[in-house]
């Protein structure tokens, strides 16, 4: 293994705990700022280009036809793929927190549309699912298991808010610990199917899940009920025959007691696990090797790497899975005492560049060590990891940030749409243009035909008329339907008629008298 500190160039104050990097060809994708987006990368994904130990944030881009991905800390997040031998995937993400510290109960499926040089262009879609639903969470994982040629995802774990019936004012923030149920997703048809076993008795979050072929392993987690964090070692084999799935789970000897670990993969059946604590304020600086064989599961001890004083010495640390055996870790900027708004980073590899193979296609999914003490105890987001998210400066123009609606539903608007022949509202390039606006622009229900949105901008409508359409319930036709002539139209401009300003009255000259006649008109006036 090998330590290498990395110098950040740009934007390192958006690397916070909580973020998720996806691997798409080799290049390393960030997800998951803290703050909303700003306008120089409204898709909140970034390429980090590492060259000579410097890391810079590069935007990426989103087609015209992908949804809204909000900025999620947290989420549950794996790759997808056609069959166990397919060399094209995707990601999922599910769950998550917002910058509002909403949790997300919505499914995105990320996937790599096009490249050109280093730009890359990707779709995200959101699926909708049926049945079992899994409730709003984070810290939970979802991986992908094959069996006679079928493909399943398997979700687990996690923590949500306390349900709104059992709320009060001391505790309406406080996160529970989800129940402990296995929820088997079939994204072709969109179900969900939930599973109860007795071995699984406490809920489990910032564990970690490895699956290969057709069984899942979760190793650690921590329950916030017992303020504990599980040395169990369980295995979740699913079976997909023609009828329903059959699901089974076992406990195994040989667990670690341990929470947001870090796994990567270095070859086909060998991973490290690296980071995470052993309790709420002592981290785990020891590495495991964890080799999958013949449905067996090995865990030994290995050496670790020659920790840095700042790693060694500082309380809480985070970071993520790079891919190909390599891991981003990441210290508090506040233990140098230099910089306390910035973090500093490593990059750990695991194997050396000539063992790189080609992409293996076992499932990793953990719950990236970036667990602060408000992830391991009951007071959520401790002041420690409270740093600014701002972004520095790209080459754009960089100004106010978006802020996310997570009232309406997106998915029934579809705001990145094309509204009309001249419609130029894109994804990559839109700001906001009215001042209602946040991290969407504003939409407007046309009545003509079957009804459809179209952009208040594109229909060129002042902001007080928006407002009015807004707030009064009244019927709307676009510039395509304004031939119906009913309801409210949209406004058309208007010229201005010049009117000639009219002459002013002239005064009245005061009539002059003389001297003799003021004499005279005295004298009548005291007689």
């Amino acid at each position: 293994m090998s330590l290498q500190m990395v110098s950040t160039v740009s934007n390192s104050s958006l690397l916070q705990p909580g973020f998720s990097l996806l691997n798409f060809d080799g290049h390393v994708f960030f997800f998951g700022q803290k703050g909303w987006p700003k306008r120089s990368c409204p898709t909140g994904v970034f390429l980090l280009d590492i060259k000579q130990n410097e890391l810079k944030m590069k935007p990426a881009f989103f087609s015209k036809d992908s949804c809204y991905l909000p900025p999620l800390r947290y989420p549950a997040l794996c790759t997808l793929r056609s069959d166990a031998s397919a060399d094209e995937y995707q990601y999922i993400i599910h769950g998550g927190k917002t910058p509002n510290n909403d949790l997300s109960e919505k499914v995105y499926f990320m996937s790599l549309l096009n490249k050109t040089g280093k730009k890359m262009t990707f779709q995200c879609i959101e699926k909708d699912l049926s049945g079992d639903v899994p409730e709003a969470r984070y810290g939970h994982t979802i991986s992908v298991v094959h069996s006679r040629g079928k493909s399943m995802s398997v979700l687990f774990g996690g923590r949500s808010y306390t349900p709104l019936a059992q709320r009060t004012t001391e505790n309406w923030n406080s996160v529970v610990d989800c129940l402990p149920s296995v929820f088997l997703i079939d994204f072709e048809f969109g179900c969900s199917t939930s599973y109860v076993f007795p071995e699984l008795q406490d809920g489990l979050s910032f564990h970690v899940s490895i699956a290969r072929d057709d069984t899942v392993y979760i190793l650690g987690g921590h329950s916030l009920q017992n303020n504990t964090r599980s040395p169990n070692l369980y295995k979740l084999k699913i079976d997909l025959p023609l009828g329903s799935p059959a699901v089974t789970c076992t406990i195994l000897p040989g667990g670690i007691s341990v929470s947001s670990a870090i796994v990567t993969q270095i070859s086909d059946t060998e991973f490290v696990l690296v980071g995470g604590y052993h309790s709420d304020n002592q981290k785990r600086l020891a590495c495991n090797t964890i080799v999958l064989e013949d449905s067996k599961i090995e865990i030994a001890e290995s050496l670790s790497p020659e920790w840095t004083p700042d790693i060694k010495h500082c309380r809480t640390w985070f970071g993520c899975d790079m891919g190909k055996g390599s891991v981003l870790l990441g210290i508090p900027g506040a233990n140098k005492q230099i910089i306390p708004d910035a973090n500093y980073f490593y990059i750990l590899r695991c194997k050396g560049a000539e063992e790189d193979k080609e992409e293996p296609v076992t499932q990793i999914c953990s719950q990236t060590s970036s667990e602060d003490p408000g992830d391991s105890t009951p007071f959520e987001d401790s002041e420690e990891f409270c740093f600014s998210a701002e972004a520095n400066t790209f080459d754009a123009d960089d100004a106010d940030t978006y802020n996310e609606d997570d009232e309406e539903d997106e998915s029934e608007t579809g705001y990145w749409i094309t509204c009309c022949a001249s419609c130029n509202i894109d994804i990559n390039t839109w700001v906001p243009f009215y001042s209602t606006e946040l991290n969407k622009p504003a939409m407007i229900l046309c009545s003509g035909g079957a009804g459809h949105w179209v952009h208040a901008q594109c229909m060129d409508l002042s902001e007080t008329m928006l407002l009015r359409l807004s707030e009064a319930n009244v019927k709307y036709f676009c510039n395509k339907h304004v031939d119906l002539n009913k309801g409210l139209q949209t406004p058309q401009k208007v010229m201005c008629l010049k009117k000639p300003p009219m002459k002013p009255l002239r005064k009245k000259k005061a009539m002059k008298l003389s001297t003799s006649a003021k004499k005279s008109f005295l004298r009548r006036l005291f007689e």
